[in-house]
């Protein structure tokens, strides 16, 4: 059997997840990074397998205790410990975000502080919509693209569609500029007025455009920018 060093570097799970991001592994991968080192003729990842084809789905991980995790063969302690503590911290951060759906927005401000922390470390822009019932609080948060933004590849179709989906009462758009600078490019005012218009038409309130930068942002409503 394969170790993990014999394996060609593009196929090892540490450096597909330096090299392609952490999205693109499979679980069964992900899991090897947990468990670090494998057994005698099985490596991390075949232990990894080992280990999903026993619990039987991966929805029953979450509930997995360290009794039922050190009773397959090749994980001790410390594996177990490692996969414990990595579904606690999964629980945690889900029930953050649980609470954190029912902030409310007051200003733009509000906005820049609820969502900032989604655009680190990206590239490229990205398109959010916040989903907002009667008393302005968030229902859904939803990414809806990923590139240069504007009305050709924004279309009111997918933005709209959402808002029906979640009973939505008004929506706010959010993108980042990359470079830092907030100001409202052509296309970013292109796109704000055409969604203003459609909105208008279906009866759902667009309440404001948020542009996010680096440590600072740009609301369209604040500059008087919404119709």
């Amino acid at each position: 059997m394969l170790k993990v060093k014999q394996i060609p570097k593009n196929e090892r799970p540490y450096e597909r997840l330096i090299q392609y991001g952490k999205e693109f592994l499979s679980t069964e991968e992900l899991l090897a990074i947990l468990i670090k080192s494998g057994y005698k003729n099985n490596n991390s990842k075949m232990l990894a397998g080992e280990v999903l084809s026993q619990i039987g789905s991966l929805g029953n991980l979450k509930s997995i205790k360290y009794e039922d995790l050190i009773h397959i063969k090749g994980i001790g302690q410390a594996k177990a410990c490692n996969i414990l503590a990595a579904i606690e911290l999964g629980k945690r951060m889900n029930h953050t975000q649980v609470q954190k759906e029912e902030y409310q927005i007051h200003s733009a401000e509000d906005v820049y502080y609820y969502i900032k922390d989604y655009f680190d470390d990206k590239e490229q822009e990205y398109f959010y919509c916040l989903y907002l019932d009667t008393k302005k609080r968030i229902k859904r948060t939803k990414l809806l693209f990923i590139g240069t933004i504007n009305y050709s590849i924004v279309h009111p179709r997918e933005i709209f569609k959402e808002a029906y989906l979640s009973g939505a009462n008004s929506i706010i758009m959010i993108h980042n500029h990359p470079t830092g600078d907030v100001s409202p490019s052509k296309q970013d005012i292109e796109t704000t007025d055409k969604m203003l218009e459609v909105g208008q038409v279906l009866g759902i309130q667009m309440d404001d455009h948020v542009i996010i930068g680096h440590n600072n942002y740009y609301s369209f409503f604040e500059n008087n920018q919404l119709g």
